[in-house]
């Protein structure tokens, strides 16, 4: 399975030009959430981001435990190229079926 995906916090309303190979990127603006992005977890390498804004849809929540397990909800469904679809629960993830 691997150790589990981290979250790293970057300040600014956009995501860097690269991302991690693992962990997930928060992009936050003083105090306001923007979005989140990450690669693709099945090696495909595409670029993903999922904006956090109340007012834009869709949406996603990201959420730390008391732990600092990283979690998003809803699912990520990938509707072209790979097609993957997984949840992220707990800094892991969770391939959908």
């Amino acid at each position: 399975m691997g150790p589990r995906r981290k979250l790293r916090v970057v300040e600014g309303d956009s995501l860097p030009a690269k991302l991690p190979l693992r962990d997930l990127v928060l992009a936050r603006d003083g105090q306001e959430d923007w979005s989140v992005g990450l690669r693709c977890p099945c090696g495909c390498g595409e670029r993903l981001e999922m904006m956090l804004l109340e007012a834009v849809k869709p949406r996603w929540d990201v959420m730390l435990d008391d732990k600092g397990r990283v979690s998003l909800h809803p699912s990520v469904w990938l509707r072209t190229g790979c097609r993957s679809h997984f949840w992220i629960r707990n800094g892991r993830i969770v391939w959908c079926d």
